[in-house]
């Protein structure tokens, strides 16, 4: 199959996780998928952020089977020409045949360029773990979900969620902090999934990611100390050495099993082979 990742970031912010030694998001995301799929993918990644020409010469648009979307540190609302040109490419691949799944920011463009509308969360910042996810009843009966518990934990990052929908738009589950932490929704010959939270993050990047974005968390009460930010940082970098911190974390099963925490990817690939699949 046919998958291109859209890389929602820019180069300086992608620059800062290889500088400590992390994968960037579009590199996650192609891991991942490489790793669970039970099919052969041919990825393509374009980015962008980066400028104008952001598509390799020879791309066809019309070639892909699937579209991933990463998350990205950018604000929709702030409709910088990175962020347009984002927009812009999510209004062209809307009228195509595809499926596209998008993580966090990558769902926030998507419903942007299908007319829906991005804020600021009046909650705040949901870093780290997103809690108790709960599934709708339209969430259990989702192709997404299939094998997914009724309520999950997630990695996640993010200060902004989507306030309207989509015009037709499904809700699939939601949390304390959102109430849309995934949807569906339709437009022409085009599928999308998407989430709030990171189904591509492991407990080792995000570990970088506390690294990273310390004083973040601190300022913004993710953590109500440093000693309990290094507490969870020590834990994700190495589950099997910290596992007696699990308990007294409350590390939920769903967030460390890689079957149920990419599950939604897992399920995505295989309704992409059986629905949208040229190959």
């Amino acid at each position: 199959m046919n998958i291109l990742i859209v890389d929602g970031n820019e180069k300086v912010s992608s620059k800062k996780y290889t500088e400590i030694g992390m994968l960037t998001q579009y590199e996650v995301y192609q891991e991942v998928l490489e790793k669970i799929s039970a099919y052969e993918l041919n990825i393509s990644i374009v980015h962008p952020t980066w400028g104008d020409d952001f598509l390799p010469p020879g791309t066809n648009l019309e070639d892909f089977d699937g579209i991933a979307w990463t998350g990205s540190v950018l604000n929709i609302y702030d409709l910088r020409p990175d962020v347009r040109r984002q927009i812009d490419l999510a209004k062209i691949l809307l009228q195509k045949k595809n499926m596209i799944f998008g993580s966090c920011w990558g769902l926030q463009v998507l419903a942007t360029a299908a007319g829906g509308h991005v804020r600021k969360n009046p909650k705040g910042l949901e870093a780290v773990i997103a809690k108790k996810i709960t599934l709708n009843k339209q969430g259990i009966n989702h192709p997404m979900y299939n094998d997914k518990p009724y309520t999950f934990d997630s990695f996640c990052w993010h200060y902004d969620i989507v306030e309207n929908l989509p015009a037709n738009s499904i809700v699939l589950s939601s949390n304390d902090n959102s109430d849309y932490q995934s949807v569906t929704f339709s437009r022409n010959n085009s599928e999308v999934w998407g989430v709030q939270y990171h189904p591509e993050f492991n407990s080792k990047w995000i570990s970088g990611l506390i690294s990273q974005r310390k004083s973040i968390l601190l300022e913004e009460n993710i953590f109500s100390s440093e000693h309990d930010c290094n507490i969870m940082y020590n834990y994700l970098s190495d589950l099997e050495k910290y596992d007696s911190l699990r308990k007294d974390l409350e590390i939920s099963e769903t967030l460390i099993d890689d079957k149920i925490r990419y599950r939604e990817l897992i399920n995505w690939l295989t309704y992409l082979k059986g629905n949208f699949s040229s190959i």
